[in-house]
This record gives structure tokens, C-alpha cells and sequence, in this order.
């Protein structure tokens, strides 16, 4: 009985996603729904990222938190559009969460739509919002044994950005075994190696995503 009560839920939401994709093709947006566990550097990848970029893309953010409205808060500094939804008690966002937040950004004038889900590397794979591609950050304090541990988030992640890199020579932490064992589990996740308290590693990150929009 459980089991098609999950299933019930998991059809309906990616009936909206695919509602959400259509929506957003019809605008030309592409959208990447940001995962990660909590404090791995998801709001500092944006800042970094949208600097970098330094509007060749318009950039639009949609901020998911259990409640809080801090990360919103940096986004719009940078002058970008920005919406929060709040889940409440809920460990992801969903794509009905997404739909009804369709038309508070200016999605006609946007190229990308960041959606930053909620800090959790269980949940936010499982449910599609309508996104291009997953997109997971790893920080490097979390350990290498976070790619078998949490093999879901890896497998349906299409890019792994491994942050804080810069802490790799204080941290008994394999980089190679963290991009082996991802590859392992999904052996076409492309993968960056970035440090948001140094800016290493951002240009490529930027400018692989402007490549792939204007390709």
C-alpha cells in the first residue's frame, strides 16, 4: 500500500514537471535544479557564478529553504530576479512548489533559472521540478565515501561540482576517489572542481554553462 501511495506521488509530480518544462522551453530558459547537502556552498557557487559571468546570461533564482529567507537575500545584492519558497518542513522542493512560483520571475527575459532545492542529499533526486539538468555540489569536508553512501543523488545528477578544494591539503580526502566512485555510479556526470573562497575553478564552471546554452 505504501509503495503506490509513493508511486501516486511521484507520477503526479512529474506530470507538473513536464507542465514546468514546457513552460520554461516556450520562454527559451534552461534550468538547472541545484542540489546538495546543507553548507556544502550551493548560494556561494550562484554568487560566484552569476560574477563570473558577468551578465553574458541572464540569470534568474528560485531559493528553496525549509524556512529563512538569508540565501534570497544574497541573490537579489546581486541584482537578480529572485524567489523563495519556503517548504515548511518539507526535505525538497517539488514540481507543484515550482508551478506556482512560475510567474513571479521574468522568465521572458531570462536565459538560465537557477533553482536552489533544499539542503539534502536524499530527497531532491527523486522528484523532478522540470529542470534541463540535476546539478549536485559536493564540498570536499563531507569525506570521499559520500558518492556510495548516497548513490541516487550521483545517478541522476547530470554535473558534480566538488567545492572547497582549497581545504583539500588540511582534509584526509581523496578527490580522485570521489570523481571515481561518481563515475562508477553515473559514467557520464560531468565533473568541475571549484574553490568559492578562492574562485578557482569558477571560469571553467561558467563557462562550460555559457557553451552549452549558446550551442
Amino acid at each position: 500500500m505504501k509503495l503506490k501511495i509513493a508511486s501516486k506521488i511521484l507520477d503526479a509530480n512529474e506530470r507538473i514537471a513536464q507542465d514546468n518544462k514546457r513552460v520554461f522551453s516556450s520562454m527559451g530558459v534552461y534550468v538547472i535544479n541545484l542540489m546538495s547537502s546543507p553548507g556544502a556552498g550551493k548560494t556561494s557557487l550562484l554568487e560566484m557564478t552569476i560574477n563570473e559571468l558577468d551578465g553574458r546570461l541572464k540569470v534568474g533564482v528560485i531559493e528553496g529553504d525549509i524556512t529563512g529567507t538569508d540565501d534570497a537575500a544574497r541573490i537579489n545584492a546581486l541584482g537578480i530576479p529572485v524567489v523563495q519558497i519556503n517548504t515548511g518542513s518539507a526535505c525538497h522542493l517539488d514540481a507543484n512548489m515550482i508551478n506556482e512560483v512560475l510567474g513571479d520571475l521574468p522568465l521572458n527575459d531570462l536565459d538560465i533559472v537557477f533553482i536552489e532545492n533544499v539542503g539534502n542529499l536524499v530527497c531532491p533526486a527523486e522528484f523532478n521540478v522540470g529542470e534541463d539538468i540535476k546539478t549536485m555540489v559536493l564540498s570536499l569536508p563531507e569525506g570521499d565515501d559520500k558518492p556510495l553512501k548516497y548513490p541516487l543523488m550521483f545517478q541522476e545528477s547530470d554535473v558534480l561540482i566538488i567545492n572547497k578544494i582549497d581545504l583539500k591539503p588540511f582534509l584526509g580526502v581523496s578527490i580522485e576517489k570521489i570523481k571515481s566512485d561518481a563515475l562508477s555510479l553515473n559514467p557520464s556526470i560531468r565533473i568541475f572542481e571549484v574553490s568559492c573562497k578562492t574562485g578557482e575553478g569558477i571560469d571553467e564552471w561558467a563557462k562550460w554553462l555559457h557553451s552549452t546554452l549558446k550551442a
